[in-house]
């Protein structure tokens, strides 16, 4: 465990979030919209998914069925409904405009009335959209890709499969040496085909006509990585055993914690046959609905494209990456903003985020995340507070042991992880999570004693408090760090789960009196695991435990504030 002392901070008693560190990133696709917020630690490197929303916009429904590629003006109103949308969250968040970019890929590239299109989305929302070529799309899905996986000094393939448009990239150490964006689409090739055969000839055509397979055979490729929802799609069926008719929530959490984002060449070929029996079984289709939601209507083709890919580039395994042009668009955005910003920066925090976006669907990586972010800000809080005391009087006894970003790390990621065992069931899901943790090879960089220790905190956040045998054979100060990291890890889970809120901004400040924890800027949002959202005596109830054993640890009392449009509600 970190033992370093941090730099002294200024003596204050509050600590605050600030916007200053949310950015925002908005992708216009041919099938969706979707809207990525994150919030960054620039001095780590590590930023963390705070909100993920996606709308169904269909513009490729219209630029494929006209010989002259036209958005018609019902696509255009359910593109500017569902960017009001975003703008409305964007404001309940205060982000700076700044901090937050449109982009716009293959169905707007390609539209004869973009110039309309574009003019309606400034007249309506006064923000500017830019028009990715599809080389420079490639670019910053690779940039994503980085923030996912471990592979900045590797040579790597991206593959993208998106509604219009398929990006290939090779990169290296951050740089691009070959990208091509060909016109081959999931919902493009729908649209067009009906007919699977003629649908592997066209792509047969497309494929051979570029130089792609020439320029991708020159650079020896170590990895390829698929991104984007086709492609992360095949890969769940993959893992859930969709070809063998197993039953979505049928188990084999064994086997499931145990493998990597990863599916092989057999398995595509197995999913394909599987996909294309269904065509001709009104049941079959009916389970595939079932199993792929609003993705069903496609997942053919993009099964079909990807087989296609895999034979002509003689790919064999393909692992998949949870981050693509979003997350790509936020990492240049952090490069302009942050000098010094490190593309490789903290590789092993990006093996915690893939371990929590595999077992966690979005509403528990949402509550995750503000889990983090109320337990960092209890941290930072009581990190000055502990440090302007013992600054204060220097021989007076230490009322808590030094903290640093190590411990911070630590709690952070543990609150990512707490509730990656409820995919098996509510009943001891955290000792589940605490097996994937310590049995499954999944944090990488971390050794063995932070391993274990990030397991303990997410063993513990509930339930029974741990006594001090809990780290046997660790020194006394790891004890002591221990036991305040699952204090406040308790507190968080606590807070999240009876406040079902989506707070945009909290504080926590010290007085004479003791702690408050203030909340601020609340929408009430079902995040909670039971999906209830308590009353006020209910909360005090379920809180009472943690904020006692707070009080035990701290010697000090915490009063937590909730205001809200309609009322403030104290909660001792």
């Amino acid at each position: 465990m970190s033992t370093g002392l941090p730099p002294p901070p200024p003596a204050t008693s509050s600590v605050a979030t600030t916007k200053s560190n949310l950015f925002a990133a908005v992708d216009m696709g041919t099938n969706s919209f979707k809207l990525l917020i994150v919030s960054t630690d620039p001095s780590s490197g590590r930023f963390l998914t705070l909100n993920r929303i996606k709308e169904p916009v269909l513009l490729g429904l219209d630029t494929t069925t006209t010989a002259s590629s036209t958005i018609s003006d019902a696509s255009i109103r359910r593109a500017i409904s569902a960017l009001l949308k975003f703008q409305q969250i964007l404001h309940t968040h205060s982000l700076p405009s700044s901090n937050s970019r449109f982009v716009a890929t293959s169905a707007i590239r390609e539209a004869s009335n973009q110039t309309q299109f574009l003019d309606s989305v400034r007249e309506n929302l006064g923000h500017q959209v830019e028009i990715l070529s599809g080389i420079e799309e490639a670019r910053l899905i690779y940039l994503g890709v980085l923030q996912f996986y471990p592979v900045f000094h590797s040579t790597i393939l991206t593959i993208d499969i998106g509604g219009g448009s398929t990006e290939f990239t090779v990169g290296f150490e951050g740089n691009v040496l070959f990208s091509k964006s060909l016109k081959l689409g999931h919902v493009t090739l729908t649209q067009n085909f009906t007919q699977i055969m003629r649908m592997r000839e066209h792509i047969r055509k497309e494929i051979g006509n570029s130089d792609l397979i020439k320029k991708i055979k020159e650079f020896k490729i170590d990895v390829v990585i698929g991104s984007s929802g086709t492609i992360k799609a095949i890969e769940k069926a993959v893992c859930k055993g969709y070809a063998g008719n197993i039953d979505e929530n049928s188990g084999v959490f064994e086997d499931l914690y145990k493998r990597e984002w990863r599916f092989s060449r057999e398995e595509l070929k197995g999913l394909v046959e599987r996909l294309c029996e269904e065509e001709k079984e009104m049941e079959g289709r009916g389970r595939r609905e079932s199993f792929f939601k609003s993705r069903a209507g496609f997942i053919l083709a993009g099964t079909i494209l990807l087989d296609e890919i895999f034979k002509r580039l003689e790919i064999e395994e393909m692992e998949v990456s949870g981050y693509a042009l979003g997350e790509g668009v936020i990492t240049e955005m952090l490069g302009r903003v942050f000098e010094g910003f490190d593309l490789n920066a903290n590789a092993r925090w990006r093996s915690v985020v893939r371990l929590a976006s595999r077992f966690n669907n979005k509403k528990r990586m949402k509550a995750a995340a503000i889990c983090a972010g109320i337990a960092r800000g209890i941290f930072e809080g009581l990190r000055k507070w502990n440090d302007v005391h013992n600054n204060g009087d220097a021989g007076s006894d230490k009322v808590l042991v030094p903290m640093d970003e190590g411990d911070l790390e630590y709690l952070e990621a543990a609150c990512l992880l707490h509730s990656i065992g409820l995919c098996t069931g509510k009943k001891g899901y955290h000792k589940q999570s605490y097996r994937v943790i310590v049995n499954g090879d999944h944090l990488h960089g971390y050794n063995h004693k932070e391993v274990e220790l990030i397991a303990l905190l997410v063993r513990h956040h509930r339930k029974k408090i741990p006594n001090s045998n809990s780290l046997e054979g660790s020194t006394k100060e790891v004890k002591q760090k221990f036991r305040i990291l699952c204090t406040i890890i308790r507190l968080s889970t606590a807070v999240q789960r009876c406040l079902p809120v989506d707070f945009q901004n909290m504080e926590f400040t010290h007085s004479p009196e003791g702690f408050e924890l203030v909340l601020g800027e609340a929408r009430y949002e079902s995040l909670s695991c039971n999906g209830m959202q308590p009353l006020a005596g209910d909360i005090n109830a379920l809180l009472e435990k943690e904020l006692e054993h707070f009080r035990t640890v701290f010697k000090k009392r915490l009063a937590i504030v909730v205001p809200s449009s309609a009322q403030s509600a104290k909660l001792l």
